[in-house]
């Protein structure tokens, strides 16, 4: 469970607020951007068609709400959301490709999605804003108004991307190996040589250095150890709590189209500074049930938390932990933590924010795969698709998916001590001492009945600014040399418990 302690009614004079990070002007607009893309090259749509096949960018003049960026790179993206008849597709923009140190807001990249397969056009946002507020790692989202030479080519959902600038600003490194979980990034083991894995991930930073040595070691212990030295042996290379924060948020909103389904679409970050994987979240346009692989819709909102594909062994970081009772309590727990934000009240509002907020630019998008009806439908009931849509049978409502599949997880977690409905403060064995508070040089943190595995310090934009290695006691010393004065947040996540405490910092 959770508990905030809150500074309030505290005003200093002076005080400045934490250092604006990339994107974050960009991505915590309230507003649906322009985004226009101007190509000078004849026949340019033929040649991004012929690109796809290489992956090769196109040079482009890009403008941001009104902003030029002359010079960028521009290529089609996706699998399933490329190959369909539509000409609404995917794009990539590099802002860096042919224009040195230019970036929007401090970012290098821009994934642009279609909404391939949703009526609502809010599945991603929304699944990536429930992530934001929880502290589990992914990109942010948000939407915009695609223009092709001038021609409006419909709504998109902008999504940052993975790369060394979200790993700086989530993590306070960006040196490590980064692995995509593309496409078969199943985990499981295939020997000590390379070359068989290097066809089923990719490594996104360090190619030149080629070094898979820090990957196979992680398969090695997960694949190899004995089960019942599995856990402990796994967390000295993997953040285990980032995998249950995953595993959980994928399952709560039946993204299955993912590590806990399909078997890819995430991402490894190999953390320079605590010597561990960070698992990071990618592609969730298939929420809510959307990728269904066979499974019907009623059943997919009735999906047991502790579900795993066929075949299991093909899911080693699933099938492996899930007989550990501490792991699958530590999952249980994970669950019933984020429970009380996954429900109508407290997500209904935002569904219907969104909705006006994209509402005229919906309309307005000759190219989308639903109709404006549709759209309208989706938001509050399941739709039949009809002819000509995507092939699924029935696309499940975002309002009432949340009520059934809040309903259905609360029933099954109540075997595990799950009973809230609402945030509750933790047991008092369990309460947390934090001096002093405002603090400036030193925090000292005090954890009776709790012993931290992860210590982090977040900016208000929820980016990692510190972390610490706990000491294996009750009383910890955090040191806040060169962070600037600001409100931030402190993550203390124990084996299965986290806390999020409130910290005035003062220069």
């Amino acid at each position: 469970m959770i508990k905030f302690l809150l500074l309030t009614g505290l005003l200093l004079a002076g005080l400045s607020l934490p250092a604006q990070q990339e994107g974050d002007q960009f991505f915590g607009a309230w507003t649906v951007h322009d985004i226009r893309l101007q190509f000078s090259q004849p026949g340019y749509w033929d040649s991004l068609t012929q690109n796809y096949k290489t992956d090769t960018y196109m040079r482009c003049d890009v403008s941001v709400d009104g902003q030029a960026y002359p010079q960028c790179g521009v290529k089609f993206k996706g699998n399933s959301s490329y190959n369909n008849p539509s000409r609404k597709k995917p794009f990539r923009i590099d802002f860096e490709e042919y224009a040195a140190d230019q970036t929007l807001d401090g970012l290098k990249k821009l994934v642009l999605n279609n909404g391939f397969k949703d009526p609502s056009l809010l599945r991603e946002k929304l699944m990536l804003d429930f992530l934001q507020a929880q502290q589990i790692a992914g990109p942010r989202a948000t939407f915009a108004r695609l223009y092709l030479n001038g021609h409006y080519w419909g709504l998109y959902t902008v999504v940052e991307d993975v790369n060394k600038t979200f790993l700086k600003d989530r993590y306070g490194n960006k040196d490590g190996n980064l692995f995509k979980g593309d496409p078969k990034g199943t985990l499981t083991w295939k020997g000590a040589d390379p070359s068989p894995y290097q066809s089923d991930y990719e490594l996104k930073t360090n190619e030149t250095a080629n070094d898979w040595s820090d990957l196979l070691r992680l398969l090695d212990v997960l694949n190899n150890t004995p089960t019942a030295q599995l856990r402990d042996s796994l967390s000295r290379y993997l953040n285990l709590n980032s995998w249950v924060d995953y595993w959980a948020a994928h399952n709560l909103f039946v993204n299955l189209d993912s590590y806990i389904g399909s078997g890819h679409n995430y991402f490894l970050y190999h953390n320079t500074e605590t010597g561990r994987f960070e698992w990071i979240t990618w592609d969730v346009n298939e929420a809510f049930g959307n990728f269904q692989m066979g499974i019907s819709l009623p059943n997919l909102k009735m999906l047991p938390f502790t579900h795993i594909p066929q075949p299991m062994a093909q899911r080693p970081l699933m099938n492996r932990l899930l007989p550990d009772p501490v792991f699958k309590q530590q999952l249980a727990d994970r669950f019933c933590a984020l429970l009380p934000s996954f429900t109508n009240a407290r997500l209904d509002a935002h569904i219907d924010s969104l909705a006006t907020l994209i509402r005229p630019h919906v309309y307005a998008d000759t190219l989308k795969f639903f109709s404006n009806a549709q759209f309208e439908q989706n938001l509050s009931q399941d739709l039949v698709p009809g002819p000509g849509a995507p092939a699924v049978t029935l696309i499940a409502g975002l309002k009432p998916f949340i009520k059934t599949r809040h309903d259905a997880l609360q029933q099954q977690l109540a075997a595990y001590g799950c009973v809230a409905t609402a945030i509750a403060d933790p047991p008092a064995r369990s309460l947390l001492r934090l001096s002093p508070n405002p603090a400036s040089t030193y925090l000292f943190l005090e954890t009776p009945g709790l012993a931290p595995e992860s210590l982090r310090l977040l900016d208000a934009a929820g980016r990692s600014i510190r972390t610490w290695q706990p000491l294996q006691q009750e009383q910890q010393t955090l040191e806040l040399e060169g962070i600037p004065a600001g409100f931030y947040t402190l993550s203390v996540a124990g084996a299965a418990q986290r806390y999020a405490l409130k910290v005035l910092v003062l220069r």
